[in-house]
């Protein structure tokens, strides 16, 4: 999501300079750099190192244990959640709805080569999971 953002952040700044008649302008006099530029643009850098530092997510990998919908789900999704947790108490789960749909999404995997190995711990008990792509929370290492 973050490359994604700020290429389209980029974009955006270069169009709106564009557009309002405030493209950058580089005057070169004896070794120093001028740069005049609308001051919308120093106020979009400040919002989005406002969202960088308030945000803890990153992209990365997640599996998915259940997915189910209709009469139930949620109930059936906070069974899996319970079931997982009980023999996997030091993963976090994710209990997830986008309409029509209750997921559990499981782990914080910042590589798939983790989840893969995570996977396969979890394959007995949960024959049908698998790995997504998903944004994830960044692990807090402890000092």
């Amino acid at each position: 999501m973050g490359k994604r953002f700020f290429i389209l952040l980029s974009l955006f700044i270069i169009s709106a300079g564009w557009l309002s008649g405030f493209a950058q302008e580089v005057r070169i006099d004896s070794g120093a750099v001028t740069i005049y530029q609308d001051k919308l643009v120093d106020e979009l850098i400040q919002k989005q190192l406002k969202l960088n530092e308030a945000g803890n997510n990153q992209d990365g990998y997640r599996i998915q244990i259940f997915s189910d919908s209709g009469n139930n789900s949620k109930t059936k999704a906070q069974a899996a959640i319970n079931e997982f947790l009980a023999k996997h108490p030091e993963t976090k789960a994710y209990l997830v709805f986008k309409s029509p749909n209750y997921k559990v999404k499981v782990g914080d995997f910042r590589s798939k080569l983790d989840a893969i190995r995570y996977l396969n711990q979890i394959t007995e008990d949960f024959p049908n999971a698998f790995i997504i792509s998903d944004l994830i929370n960044i692990p807090q290492v402890e000092p």
